[in-house]
């Protein structure tokens, strides 16, 4: 059986893999974007506190993600669980960086200015601050994405959905007719998803960055 063949024996499941692996990246990544700004929203006026902040995620990515799921295993089980843990925890890191040098990138004139027309703080933060520190902070939301498109491929080791499945049987099963074309079917599908993911955030960039931020 050709590639081409075994994509179209196999297309139902691959789009459902694919979808699972968009939807548990997506939902994950909203939850990490959440977490990672308020983290350094809070932290970032402080020196101390910006950098424990960015070093405390950024230890999260010393653990290799195979070794991070299997711990989690025993406390939360297969399946959904461990995946979502997994990914939320990989993509704070990129999130605060990039939060924490945003807000302390903006002009503080302008936020004096704000603050001397009657702005409260978080008037100033929700209507100024944020908005201006949005350009490195969605580029922080981008790196997070492309890398937890790869990381959700190992959530197949703990029955996790995506994409990784398909790869995983490949490798379980090497040697028979059909287990390179798995293996290619799900890194090409992950590949894909992830530049379409790209594309998005682009055209995001393009709708909410003003043109004057983005030169």
């Amino acid at each position: 059986m050709s590639f081409w063949s075994y994509l179209d024996s196999q297309r139902g499941q691959l789009l459902t893999d694919a979808f699972q692996h968009v939807s548990a990246v997506f939902q994950c990544m909203v939850i990490a974007t959440a977490l990672g700004v308020l983290i350094g929203v809070v932290s970032y006026r402080s020196s101390w506190g910006g950098n424990l902040a960015i070093l405390s995620t950024a230890s999260m990515l010393t653990i290799p993600s195979l070794a991070a799921i299997g711990l989690l295993i025993p406390v939360v089980g297969l399946g959904v669980a461990p995946t979502v843990i997994t990914l939320t925890l990989y993509g704070l890191l990129p999130v605060v960086r990039n939060t924490v040098v945003g807000l302390r990138g903006v002009d503080p004139a302008l936020v004096d200015a704000a603050k001397g027309i009657g702005m409260s703080r978080t008037a100033r933060m929700l209507r100024v601050e944020l908005p201006l520190a949005w350009p490195p902070i969605l580029t922080g939301i981008r790196v997070s994405t492309q890398m937890l498109m790869g990381i959700a491929a190992i959530a197949a080791y703990a029955s996790g959905p995506g994409l990784g499945n398909e790869i995983f049987r490949g490798i379980a099963s090497l040697g028979s007719a059909n287990a390179l074309h798995q293996v290619l079917a799900g890194t090409i599908g992950i590949v894909i998803l992830a530049l379409l993911f790209d594309a998005a955030y682009i055209l995001l960039g393009r709708l909410t960055i003003p043109r004057g931020i983005r030169v």
